[in-house]
Formats: C-alpha cells, structure tokens, sequence
C-alpha cells in the first residue's frame, strides 16, 4: 500500500508539474485555433492592426436579441463568434446584445431613439412551413469609444434578393462591416479630402449623404477654383495639402490655369475621383409637356488632359436593355392616376463582374446617362470596375431622349458586338503631366513633368453620387430611388472607390474575403420534415436507448451472479 500511495503521488506530482508547464507556455504563446474551411473565424492582418489600435474601454451595443427567425439567428450567431475574435486579441473590446422589443413599457422609447440615430428596423415575412408571419428586426450595432458613437449595419441590402441570400451576403461582409467601425472610432483622422467647386458642380445638398460618410473618416473641406484666376500658385500650394480631390459633375468649363493646379496636384500625388457628365441630360428635364428632351455634348475643356492619362470619355449616351425601372403615368381610373412600371434604357444596372476589392460582392449600381469610356495604352495599370450589359449600345449626340423608348420592342440582334462599355475605370501608376513640352498657362518653379505614383477613379455619369431629396428637402439615402422604391448600391460603390485611393490601412482588401455559406433548400427540408426530425432528434435519443439496453443486459450477465 505504501509503494501504491508513493506511486500516485508521483504521478500527481507529475501531472500538477505539467499543468503549470502548460499554462505558463499558454500565457506566453498566444494562439487561436480556426477548424473551420474557409477560415471564417480567422481576422484578417488589417483587422489585428485596427484591433491594436483600441487602447481604452469600445463597447458595442448589438440590437439582434430574442425570438428571431432562422435566418437572423444565423446573422447573429455568426456577429457573436466574430467579436469574440475581436475580443480574444483585444479585452477592451467588450459587446452585448440587446432586444430592442423587450420591454413593452420602454420598447417605444428605445425604438424611437434607435431611428433618430439611423437605425431603422426591417419588417420581414417569417415562411415556417407555409405558415406566414411579420417579424420586425434590427439588423444593427452601435460602437461607442471615447465619447464618439458610429453605426454598424449587419445586414446588407441586396435588391431583390430574398432574406436568405442577404444574410449570406452581411455575413461575407461582417468582419469589414465591424472592422471598419472600428477603425473610424478608434484611429484619429489624418487624410484630407477637397470637395473641388468653382466650375459647376453639385450643390452640397445633393451629395449631402456621401459628405457625411466621407466625413466619419476624413477630414473634408470645400475647395474653390476660383482663386486660381487671382492667385494659381497659392491655390496649388493649398490644394498639395490634400490628399484626395473630388469632382462632382462640373457643368463649365475649365480654364487652363485651373487645369494645371489639378494636373500639378495629381503629379505631386494627389488621388483625384473624376464624376464627370460628358452629356449634358437629366430625368428632371424630361418630366415635361412633351416628355422629351435634348441631349448634347458638353464641353469641360478637359479631354487633352484625360487623353494624356489615358482614357476619354465619349459624349456618347449608353443604352442598355439591363436599364433601371421607371414608373410612368398611364391614364386615370376615376380621380386616381394610374402608374405602371417600365425599363429605362438610359438609366443602367450595371451589377459588378470585376473581382477587384472595390466593387467585389456589390449588388445593383444605378446610373443615369452614363458615357461610355475609352482606354488608351500609356502605361498606365487600368482595371474596369464598372460596364454595362452585353445588351447595350452607344446612342450619338446630339439626340432628342423621349419617354416614349419605354415602349419600343428591340432584339438582342441589334446589340452584337456593342455591349459592355466601360462606365467606371482605376487608374494607378506614375502620370505624365498634361502640359510637359507644352507652355504653361501660369510660370510655377516647382512644375513636374513626370507624377509621382497615385492613382485615380473615373466614373462617366455624376448623378451616380447624387441623392435624392424627399418632399421637405431632405436628403434620402444615397442609391435610393424615391419613384420606385428601391435601394441602389451607389453609396457603398463611392465609399469603397474613396477607401481605396485613400486607405493606408488595407482595410478594403477585407472586402474580398471569400466565405463558404451554402444555402438551405427550404423546399427539400419541408418534403422531408419528418424524415428531418427523426434523424436529428429521434435517432440519438434511439442509439442511447439501445446502449443503455445493451450495457444493463451486459452488466447483469457479467455480475448477476
């Protein structure tokens, strides 16, 4: 007995020494294990790096808590597994879920306050075995830091997708959705974006919803040309201080002295996002007596220096059968008149092909009379993001644009060879400047012929960045069409174009992160429900039955005597 106690407390000894062994290399080695196949739980570099960046108490107020259909409680199961990644690498970051419909008494309260910040809940019909009810959720979170607060959407829209397939596609965007958050409350502001003004461009108002986003991250400030006619050299030094200049939908021209404070920007560097109207034509001009309109070029004096870069913008309008819809008056039915639904073909859906971060997993983007793009050889990397259908075609101008099209019957034989045209096109790389061998228009000591490398974004139609205003002047939210009531891509499309030439971080390279979600056929599981039921809950409750069956009846064989 003596040699048996030593003997076990050996072996404790040994076991207790070990354990410690193993916690003190636990504390030192710091490791996360993802069993998963397409690393879902894995953060990304970039991700680490922003988690790094949170050196005080970040709370996160998730509003998805309590009785949630199937597809929400998916969404929030994959929301609670990625924050506690986030948390593991940084205990400052602490979150909880919430249901904004507990309390009866304080519900409305909550749910009023959760508008006022923008988080507007969605109403949604709950299919359980042909039986449908109304659901309300709130697909967000709320992140608080140093007294700064900024909204996370966890659900995605994507039009005319069914709930399914939009919680798919918040999942594949969830750890940038969260990380991006992150980084806009954490990290201090360092770039400066100009808004460029002085030739004609959109007024605040109408590009008020990409402003205030741009505005969570940048530092952003109206620049005016105008000084360039008194003073060119000081408003180029004044426009060096920026990191990004944008220009929405000029309407006049450009003098030359303007054009070489851009093009000596851009040598020195500076990122430039071109929204350009090559075709002066818009919806509002054509809601008339006559339902018409003329369409014709419009000259910016810009197309030397887009040639010298290495694109043109043709004053051409695209038609494309993938057009947006248009409600139209059709007649009146007593006092009430009567509104039908048809497609714009000057008006594209152009849904992304390219795998570039920018416009990867995007859904629809709405243009409204987009010029087609050419790109010329110069050296420079081009990457489309953006073309039209292969059913398109370029339409001349000057031309008279008529309601009337919406009714045309056309075939697919008139679109061979004419489709996809560039919309949207990146450019990077090192730029020859506009006026090398060329005299100036204004003596500069620190001219530059041949540009540091930067990059920059064209996008043919202006209105893409443009939102709408509601009947009390309020800006909507950019991408929403008022007339038919259906959200656009358009904002996420311009933040992600804005990231890109701006981020420093590699935050946008998130977006391409590739997640394997098969989707549940719902029809199949509803043929097999029973079936369904029976493997998942019946068959282990039998298997444990017959093997508490099996080992009493072996047990009183073996000590029944």
């Amino acid at each position: 007995m003596k040699a048996a106690t030593q003997q076990n407390i050996k072996t404790l000894g040994i076991t207790i020494f070990v354990l410690i062994v193993l916690n003190v290399l636990g504390s030192l080695f710091f490791n996360r294990f993802d069993l998963t196949k397409d690393k879902r739980y894995t953060l990304s570099e970039t991700s680490l790096q922003i988690v790094k960046q949170v050196k005080n108490p970040l709370s996160i107020k998730i509003y998805m808590e309590g009785e949630l259909p199937a597809d929400f409680r998916r969404l929030q199961q994959e929301t609670k597994q990625l924050l506690e990644e986030f948390q593991a690498y940084n205990s400052n970051i602490v979150f909880e879920f919430v249901n904004p419909l507990e309390n009866e008494d304080e519900s409305m309260a909550l749910i009023k306050s959760l508008y006022q910040k923008g988080l507007t809940p969605i109403n949604i019909t709950v299919d359980d075995k042909g039986k449908q009810s109304q659901a309300m959720v709130f697909p967000w979170a709320v992140a608080v830091y140093n007294n700064k607060e900024v909204n996370i959407p966890l659900l995605k829209n994507i039009m005319g997708a069914s709930t399914e397939q939009k919680v798919k596609g918040s999942i594949q965007h969830l750890e940038y959705s969260i990380a991006d958050a992150i980084n806009k409350i954490s990290k201090d502001k360092q770039k400066k974006v100009a808004i460029i003004k002085g030739n004609g461009e959109m007024k605040e108002i109408h590009i008020a919803k990409m402003l205030m986003q741009i505005r969570e991250s940048y530092y952003i400030g109206p620049f005016t040309l105008d000084s360039v006619a008194k003073n060119p050299t000081g408003s180029l030094d004044a426009l060096k201080k920026y990191d990004l200049a944008i220009i929405t939908k000029p309407t006049e021209t450009f003098s030359d002295e303007e054009k070489q404070v851009l093009d000596q920007f851009i040598m020195n560097g500076g990122k430039t996002l071109w929204l350009i109207d090559q075709v002066s034509a818009d919806m509002d001009s054509l809601y008339n007596q006559a339902g018409a309109t003329l369409a014709y070029p419009r000259d910016l004096n810009l197309n030397d220096m887009f040639f010298k870069y290495g694109f043109r913008i043709n004053p051409d309008l695209v038609k494309d059968e993938q057009g947006s819809p248009i409600k139209l008056a059709t007649g009146e039915q007593g006092s009430a008149t009567q509104y039908q639904d048809f497609v714009w073909k000057f008006a594209p859906q152009v849904y992304p092909e390219s795998q570039h971060p920018i416009v990867k997993n995007l859904g629809g983007i709405k243009f409204d009379f987009a010029s087609p793009i050419d790109t010329l050889k110069n050296g420079i990397k081009k990457t489309v993001l953006l073309q039209s259908s292969p059913y398109s075609k370029k339409i001349g101008t000057p031309a008279e644009i008529n309601l009337n099209i919406v009714s045309e019957e056309s075939s697919p034989k008139d679109y061979v060879g004419k489709g996809n045209l560039v919309l949207s096109v990146l450019l990077e790389g090192n730029f020859d400047s506009a006026f090398e061998n060329r005299v100036l228009p204004f003596k500069e000591n620190s001219f530059t012929a041949k540009g540091k490398p930067t990059k920059m974004i064209v996008i043919a139609d202006g209105d893409l960045a443009k939102n709408q205003l509601d009947k009390n002047m309020i800006p909507v939210e950019l991408g929403y069409d008022q007339r038919t009531g259906n959200l656009y891509d358009n904002k996420d499309f311009m933040m992600n174009c804005i990231n890109y030439l701006l981020d420093d971080t590699g935050l946008i390279n998130i977006r391409s992160k590739d997640l394997d979600l098969p989707l549940l056929d719902k029809e199949k599981v509803y043929e097999n429900y029973s079936l369904t039921q029976f493997i998942t809950i019946g068959l282990p409750i039998l298997i444990l039955l017959v093997f508490g069956l099996a080992f009493t009846y072996i047990r009183k064989r073996r000590y029944g005597k």
